[in-house]
């Protein structure tokens, strides 16, 4: 669906509304923020910022003063903060920002309660543990906030759950992915889900966050970009799951964004992942196998620019047939 601002230009380019006229359609079609949406966005942008500093304000006073503190002033501290924030949340939760900043600041919290556990009787428990529990004891807290930034936290826990993890042990849920790749697969996984589901949701419930999925398909297609050029770099070309999994992706990717809804963003990603793993193919049976001169060399220089030159206009005759 085209915005706002971009149907204003297509009808002035289309000299529907004469020059003369600009200043008006503009101020008439609210694109310039009136003195009250400005008013507001201080106001919101002043109260995040508060919640968060007081939040981080804990984290740095309790490390501070470490020394000078004993064991149950630092717990007394953080807990009256996360009580705090929790009463805040419920006695504002008529408020949907407040509730949301305050749960949020509890989300903060309750991480630096459990480092906090962690460094003061020294469990001897992996990182990898301290995230994953942070993401399930704050799961309620996102799902009741309903805040698409604060479930992309919650998800970047996951992420970094996961690597943790397979850099500690090689490998996730045992011998099933136990591979050198394990951690990348791992990323892969998880974000490609929470792509699905939020882009379902945001399909069929209305979910809010464009953003975060585009974040998501980030998150997920730059793993499997750097699976595949190490597939691609590897000594051996050897059948493994990315040689099926990659062709697949980018199909998807076409058939979702370019075919079902189109977004520019998901298929430029697309692109750029394609046009990585053909330059290091052609640099490896190039430059690498062959032999080095000059010559490969302008020869994978022109193919790069040759690709991305295709994907430009590509893309920009997509972007003319979504306009208006």
């Amino acid at each position: 669906m085209a915005t706002t601002r971009r149907k204003l230009t297509s009808l002035i380019e289309q000299g529907v509304i004469p020059p003369e006229q600009v200043p008006l359609a503009v101020k008439v079609a609210g694109l310039h923020p009136s003195p009250h949406a400005w008013a507001l966005l201080i106001d919101r942008l002043l109260l995040w910022l508060g919640g968060l500093a007081l939040a981080c304000a804990v984290l740095f006073f309790v490390a501070f003063n470490w020394s000078d503190m004993g064991r149950l002033p630092r717990f007394a501290l953080v807990q009256a903060a996360l009580v705090l924030a929790a009463g805040i949340a419920v006695w504002g939760s008529a408020s949907v920002m407040l509730f949301r900043v305050a749960l949020t600041a509890a989300f903060l919290l309750i991480g630096v309660l459990l480092a906090l556990v962690g460094q003061a009787y020294q469990t001897g428990a992996d990182p990898w543990q301290l995230f994953f529990l942070w993401s399930l004891l704050t799961l309620p807290l996102v799902w009741a906030a309903r805040f698409d930034a604060l479930w992309v936290a919650w998800i970047g826990l996951l992420n970094l759950s996961v690597w943790l993890y397979s850099s500690t042990w090689g490998g996730i849920l045992g011998s099933v992915f136990f591979t050198d790749n394990a951690a990348l697969w791992g990323l892969v996984l998880i974000n490609l889900a929470a792509q699905v589901v939020w882009e379902w949701g945001a399909q069929r419930r209305g979910w809010p966050g464009r953003w975060a999925i585009c974040l998501l398909a980030l998150g997920s297609g730059v793993p499997l970009t750097l699976l595949m050029m190490a597939w691609v770099s590897g000594e051996t070309h050897a059948l493994t799951p990315i040689v099926a999994v990659y062709p697949v992706w980018l199909a998807v990717l076409y058939g979702v964004y370019r075919q079902w809804r189109l977004e520019l963003f998901m298929l430029a990603g697309g692109c750029v992942s394609l046009i990585a793993v053909v330059t290091l193919l052609l640099a490896r049976y190039v430059l690498w196998e062959g032999q080095w001169n000059e010559g490969g060399l302008l020869l994978l220089a022109g193919a790069v620019f040759a690709m991305g030159a295709a994907a430009v206009t590509w893309l920009k005759r997509l972007n003319a047939e979504g306009a208006p």
